[in-house]
């Protein structure tokens, strides 16, 4: 069995989502078990197409009801995301998977949507072995302290400030 170490993508750049699942990926061709749980997102993405080739070794869950991000969250977004925490606090502290992937937690947790506490506390009760992966913009303070791994995406360009919609298979 591996060390489990707790990993942060953050950062204003693009590859946070994007380097948690080649992360997942690796992780499968090795033979171990995955799952990734979607905050905030809720809206179908080519890598859940993708991920369902390997349904074997990697699990995917979305917690979300859609992107709030240009709204103010709902009751419904608190309670996808209260569901999600429910669902994944006794099998990170079970062991059953070799990595938990978190993505978009931080920003669920900076809109609201979960307490930080609630981070803290999967990483408390994670079973020896379980590597976390946290991702997504504004990782709070305590959390990140609580890190083994910190990658700080930043942004230098973005072909989205020249008008480039988001594409099919690169960003979506």
């Amino acid at each position: 069995m591996h060390t489990g170490y707790v990993q942060i993508y953050t950062g204003d750049g693009k590859g946070k989502t994007t380097a948690a699942f080649g992360l997942a990926l690796r992780a499968a061709g090795a033979g171990l078990r995955v799952f990734i749980a979607q905050f905030v997102k809720g809206m179908p993405y080519s890598e859940l197409t993708a991920f369902e080739r390997f349904s074997d070794m990697i699990t995917i869950r979305q917690y979300g009801t859609g992107c709030f991000i240009s709204r103010q969250p709902e009751p419904k977004d608190c309670e996808a995301a209260r569901r999600g925490i429910n669902e994944i606090k006794p099998l990170v502290s079970a062991g059953s998977h070799d990595i938990v992937i978190l993505d978009e937690i931080n920003i669920a947790t900076r809109y609201g949507l979960v307490d930080v506490q609630d981070v803290l506390d999967l990483i408390e009760c994670r079973a020896p072995g379980v590597e976390l992966v946290l991702t997504g913009r504004y990782a709070d303070e305590r959390v990140l302290e609580r890190a083994d791994l910190i990658t700080e995406m930043i942004e230098r360009r973005h072909y989205y400030q020249r008008g480039v919609q988001a594409r099919t298979g690169i960003e979506k």
